[in-house]
């Protein structure tokens, strides 16, 4: 995973962090009022939302689950 959470208590709803990301993981809610993760596995661990957030609500972790790479020859 790379995104893990946004902390729906300490979010503002500014949508800075919506702005920030290049691949459209974050969007805003339904209500419009919190930002939530909509495409995790998009997340590219650029960490601009991180950056972004005035309210440092969101964590991204500091790698990505992927399957080990075996080469053959």
């Amino acid at each position: 995973m790379a995104i893990e959470i946004i902390d729906a208590e300490l979010c503002s709803g500014c949508g800075a962090c919506v702005e920030a990301c290049p691949m459209d993981v974050i969007r805003m809610g339904d209500g419009g009022d919190v930002a939530v993760i909509r495409y995790e596995a998009d997340c590219m661990m650029c960490e601009l939302c991180v950056i972004d957030c005035p309210e440092d609500a969101i964590t991204v972790t500091p790698f990505a689950v992927s399957p080990p790479v075996r080469s053959w020859g």
